[in-house]
């Protein structure tokens, strides 16, 4: 490193020092990716931008909280000449999702492919389920518009409308509107999601263009994609707002409530806001003067996903309920904190007080019974 590079480190360091110092030296910052007990933290001042490679405070651990990617933290006493630091804060977040394990997401980008593979209408109605029960906004995009016919296209295109979803139509190859699809992602947090094979990784690669993702083919038998995204990663998107690569799976989970599910469906949705079921607990199966039971394309998926998320809330039911794993603890000086509570003993070894009480009561007993015998 030059002189000239020293020094502009040295200035840098003693902005940013400066900058926090009336705060105590806590920073806030978000959490860009995590890969084993590391946090890589992104921190913005004005026009820079510094990261630090992060631990978790032990106070944290024993909480039991976790530290996910998109987490907004405070960050405590930094190294800037290691680019060092340590987690001592997650603050509240304003959404959660778990596969993949992200915080403060704000849009989902759906990847699908109209060929290799082909779009399958029951895989994408599942994970189109599965995006709406985040309750996040949803676009959908879908890869490779250069392989199929324009009349394909169009016929997607009014199935989908019937579905009750506008796509985007995109070539990553060709370079197919991937600065409109820029456009729409400006300014928020967005995951991606999608079966693996679609071009998920493609897609970030042309979107982003500074980073250099691992691409996997699709296999010639399955026409599965083979699995390339090892973790959750944020990246900076060049017109601002962050983009989200996901590892790819071909079947999201549907642990959805039996009862809202209708709710993920436009078109019940639509038939829903127009009219009212008889029955409050309607399930919309065989139940009379139900309004969303009717001639519509997913119906049937909704009947099948219908059955999935009852038996799988059946399973959750019989299983006996999990015991807490933090207990609050109230201090001498009242003030209240968690703390990790230790796994129930259940075999207990007797103490020596009791064992002796036990023999001491067999003896009396023995010796009772025998008076009892002699008279």
């Amino acid at each position: 490193m030059s002189s000239q590079d020293l020094a502009d480190q040295e200035r840098l360091n003693s902005d940013w020092q400066s900058h926090y110092k009336e705060n105590d030296y806590q920073i806030l910052g978000t959490v860009v990716a995590v890969q084993a007990n590391f946090y890589q933290v992104k921190l913005q001042k004005n026009s820079e931008t510094e990261y630090l490679l992060c631990t978790r405070r032990t106070r944290l651990k024993k909480i039991g909280q976790k530290v996910m990617v998109g987490d907004r933290v405070i960050v405590e006493e930094p190294d800037w000449q290691d680019a060092r630091g340590a987690i001592a804060q997650v603050l509240p977040r304003t959404t959660e999702l778990q596969r993949p394990p992200m915080a403060n997401a704000e849009s989902i980008l759906l990847v699908f492919a109209l060929e290799e593979p082909t779009l399958d209408p029951w895989q994408l109605s599942r994970f189109l389920v599965k995006a709406e029960s985040t309750a996040l906004k949803l676009c959908l995009c879908l890869n490779k518009c250069d392989l199929v016919s324009s009349a394909q296209q169009q016929k997607w295109q009014q199935r989908l409308q019937q579905w009750g979803y506008q796509a985007s139509y995109i070539s990553v190859k060709r370079q197919l509107g991937i600065s409109n699809l820029l456009e729409r992602l400006k300014g928020n947090i967005t995951v991606v999601a999608g079966p693996s094979g679609v071009g998920k990784s493609s897609l970030i690669d042309a979107l982003i263009p500074s980073i250099n993702l691992r691409i996997g083919r699709v296999s010639g038998k399955l026409q599965r994609g083979r699995h390339t995204t090892r973790h959750v990663e944020l990246f900076e998107l060049p017109n601002g707002g962050l983009l989200a690569d996901s590892p790819g799976f071909n079947q999201p989970d549907l642990d959805c409530v039996p009862a809202d599910l209708a709710q993920y469906f436009p078109e019940a949705r639509a038939r829903l806001q127009t009219g009212t079921c008889q029955f409050s607990n309607c399930l919309h199966r065989d139940e009379p003067n139900c309004v969303v039971r009717g001639d519509w394309e997913r119906y049937e998926y909704y009947l099948d996903f219908l059955d999935k998320a009852i038996a799988r809330q059946e399973t959750l039911q019989q299983q006996p309920d999990q015991e807490p794993s933090v207990k609050l603890k109230v201090k001498r000086s009242g003030k209240s904190q968690y703390e990790p509570k230790l796994q129930t003993k259940k075999y207990r070894r007797t103490s020596r007080k009791s064992k002796h009480q036990n023999l001491q009561n067999i003896y009396e007993q023995q010796l009772r019974e025998e008076i009892e015998d002699k008279f």
